[in-house]
């Protein structure tokens, strides 16, 4: 008896005065929901779900954080949407989340500062399998989200932003969002707008749906095309909002459709019931539509304001 009470008093002692043995450790903000077990580091989070199935969800903060996925499926999502700030870790010298297992989900992150030596950092990178993106930032830095190749693998971005992103000063970088040969794109809801160089929205996805997004290019400098088919595609744009600004590299066109050499259909693609219209003070002139495939898009319902022409017929690549 006398054993136990003295070393229930040094327990207690230890507690007072700070004991490891006793002092519960700080829960790391990435918390696997799944298991309720917290990480101090986003990737170790990511490497407890490892091939499995599960969601990290991401207390508010600012990190400094990045991610490499090889292989599962994995939700990543804000505890709170927009108070997750990831700001400027880089790994692999591509992104801050590198995807490239089963399928990821990202919601309600921010990503801003996303910069890498060619000019091609982005926020999220996906190299495999499906991704969906819900209520996302993406902010000040090269390109939003950038794709490799998976003719299998869906994209879909639904309610998110990209602003400030864009082509380097020295001539370097990328678009706001650049899709490679994957197999389908899928933009809904969307917001682009201030972009510093090159494309708002390219993609060499043989199917794509741009529907009831919004891009503004009126605060825009060195931009290029509103959306960019440079292969072609098949799908649907519509009910979106167009707004052509005066800082332009290339005036011309806001949807360009096989302006590059490729080998994807475009005929049946419907372009109809979007608005677009100039920023005061463009003086140039504007085709909604400009066509390099020489094949029947579908055009219709579209109501277009001064400077802006429905559609423009170039030879065919």
């Amino acid at each position: 008896m006398v054993r136990t009470l003295a070393s229930l008093s040094a327990l207690l002692l230890a507690a007072a005065s700070g004991g490891a043995g006793l002092r519960a450790q700080d829960p790391g903000p990435f918390m696997v929901v799944e298991t309720g077990r917290s990480f101090a580091s986003l990737q170790d989070a990511v490497g407890a779900i490892g091939g499995g199935q599960g969601t990290i969800r991401i207390a508010p903060g600012r990190y400094g954080d990045c991610a490499v996925q090889e292989a599962g499926r994995i939700a990543y999502v804000a505890a709170t949407p927009g108070t997750a700030i990831f700001d400027g870790g880089i790994c692999e010298d591509k992104a801050i989340l590198v995807l490239r297992g089963r399928a990821a989900r990202v919601e309600g992150l921010v990503f801003t500062h996303m910069h890498v030596g060619d000019g091609n950092g982005a926020g999220i990178r996906i190299e495999q399998g499906d991704l969906s993106v819900a209520y996302v930032r993406f902010v000040d830095g090269q390109c939003g989200i950038l794709s490799a190749t998976d003719p299998h693998g869906t994209i879909w971005i639904d309610h998110s932003t990209f602003s400030r992103l864009g082509r380097e000063p020295d001539g370097s970088g990328a678009h706001s969002v650049y899709i490679g040969h994957y197999g389908a794109l899928r933009v809904t809801a969307s917001r682009f707008e201030r972009g510093t160089g090159g494309h708002y929205l390219k993609s060499r996805s043989p199917r794509i749906e741009v529907l009831d997004s919004s891009f503004d290019d009126s605060h825009g400098q060195d931009t290029n095309y509103m959306i960019d088919l440079p292969e072609g595609a098949v799908g649907r744009i519509a009910g979106n909002i167009f707004l052509q600004g005066n800082g332009k590299e290339n005036y011309s066109t806001l949807i360009a459709v096989h302006a590059e050499q490729g080998h994807n259909p475009s005929a049946g693609l419907v372009i109809e019931n979007n608005v677009a219209s100039v920023a005061p003070g463009f003086q140039w002139t504007s085709a909604l539509v400009g066509d390099w495939s020489g094949e029947p898009l579908v055009i219709r319902g579209n109501r277009l304001g001064e400077r802006i022409t429905e559609f423009e017929r170039h030879p065919a690549r």
